[in-house]
């Protein structure tokens, strides 16, 4: 791997670079896996993913915790991912350990037993929204958005997958979100960049990388902060981060925001033995580096700031209230879901469950942004009948008396494949297909054939 020569010399001074471990260690190519597992999902939080446990048929061993986060272990070897049931269950998620850091950032800078409003604003493809989503209270509320149209549809699925019931997902320019003035209590920015921290896990960076482009990621990242700033309550939190190494998009941008925004840099804790490099801003900014010579991870930089203008508290309004189930629309649906502490909202024939406290949010959401997705997609009404969706099957939202079938390791795999299953059950009708007891997905059991109604676009593609 050849680094470029101009990206050397550009941080041959900053705090941290030891320019012959730097080479070493891209060099070596060393590639570390890491996951984030879902505390949502009751038996992994519990220890079925514990030390020297391997996940069931994958050669999937943990080797030890990432040390800034409770829920992130390391992997000894990258298993595939695509033929473990449980990854498509949603119990867990791969993700660059660097990036898991936000926890930290989180926890120090806001008291997460309240109830907060989170955006995660450049949120594809959804390490960052699981994350955050399992660091809040139940009463938050996070919006998680993506511009990009196809990512966000990833982003989607990702959510759905993590049984999310508190997210609303938006398909939004930074830009739209400044009429949301004063909403957010926390913001977080994993801002587009030139993607030098991550050129040991992916070379084709490399090749992407000029500082031409590291100047227009720069001239971006102020544009994005400077769109979505007024969303921001007064007090609110600030998290910047990005995965490059260029001081234009780390250092320079955190003066940019002292000089231009009315901002005070939050000073984080760290345990020594983390191997992160703190480091300060020429006006005073705090800064965290990850260089991948001192941290088992990837390039990685964040910071944090507390707003210290605007109002409090945002002005919520709405024209049009959803439209709310019938009587008979709503028998036919608590027979699938969980109703307490749910409001049931109809668009067409598609019932959605949002949690009651944020009925008033959701709406006003809906009506200032394009949102693709919110709360927990129940199912379809169709005649006298409600058909489940794939997203009510990953929730927690499914109640005991609902029929489940276990597959065996062969079976989920054809079942996640959309394959034909010939099955032994003793009963007939939809049913929810488990793997360990972790939902799948749902089928409809008939006496010659199963349904399968795992989504098509979610299908492993792959055959072995």
């Amino acid at each position: 791997m050849q680094l470029p020569l101009a990206l050397l010399d550009s941080i041959k001074d900053t705090k941290g670079f030891m320019k012959e471990t730097f080479e070493n260690v891209h060099a070596f190519g060393e590639q570390i896996t890491s996951i984030r597992i879902n505390s949502a999902k009751p038996s992994i939080a519990n220890g079925e993913l514990s030390m020297n446990n391997s996940i069931h048929h994958s050669s999937f061993t943990i080797h030890n915790k990432v040390p800034w986060t409770n829920s992130g272990f390391y992997l000894t070897t990258r298993p595939s991912f695509t033929f473990d049931p449980l990854f498509h269950a949603g119990n867990y998620y791969v993700q660059e350990a660097s990036s898991m850091f936000l926890e930290q950032a989180l926890k120090q800078t806001v008291d997460l037993t309240k109830s907060v409003k989170v955006l995660d604003l450049c949120a594809a493809p959804g390490g960052k929204s699981t994350h955050i989503q399992s660091l809040i209270s139940k009463d938050s509320l996070l919006v998680s958005n993506e511009v990009i149209r196809s990512r966000a549809n990833i982003l989607k699925d990702n959510i759905i997958k993590w049984g999310c019931e508190n997210v609303v997902i938006t398909n939004n320019d930074p830009s739209h979100f400044s009429k949301l003035e004063n909403y957010f209590d926390v913001i977080v920015i994993d801002a587009p960049c030139s993607g030098s921290g991550l050129f040991r896990r992916d070379a084709n960076a490399i090749e992407e990388w000029s500082e031409n482009n590291v100047q227009l990621c720069s001239q971006r990242q102020q544009r994005i902060l400077a769109d979505v700033w007024p969303a921001l309550k007064e007090n609110g939190i600030l998290i910047y981060s990005t995965c490059s190494y260029s001081k234009e998009e780390d250092e320079d941008i955190l003066d940019w925001m002292m000089g231009q925004l009315s901002v005070e840099s939050y000073e984080l804790s760290l345990d020594p033995q983390w191997g992160i490099v703190p480091v300060q801003s020429d006006k005073g900014a705090y800064g965290y580096r990850f260089w991948p010579d001192q941290v088992k991870g990837e390039g990685f930089f964040l910071a944090c700031f507390q707003k210290k203008e605007g109002e409090a508290e945002a002005d919520i309004r709405y024209k049009r209230k959803p439209e709310q189930l019938t009587k008979l629309e709503m028998e036919m649906v608590e027979k699938w879901v969980k109703t307490d502490g749910k409001d049931f909202i109809k668009y067409e024939n598609t019932v959605y469950a949002w949690p009651t406290q944020w009925v008033k949010d959701f709406s006003f959401l809906l009506e200032q942004l394009r949102v693709i997705y919110s709360g927990v997609l129940v199912g379809e009404l169709m005649r006298d009948k409600m058909v489940p969706d794939h997203a009510l099957a990953m929730s927690n939202l499914v109640p005991e008396p609902i029929e489940k079938f276990e597959l065996d390791y062969e079976q989920s795999i054809k079942f996640l494949q959309r394959k034909d299953l010939a099955l032994e059950t003793k009963n007939k009708g939809w049913q929810l297909f488990t793997f360990h007891h972790h939902p799948l997905g749902w089928a409809n059991v008939l006496s010659y054939r199963v349904n399968n109604y795992y989504p098509k676009e979610m299908r492993i593609l792959k055959d072995s």
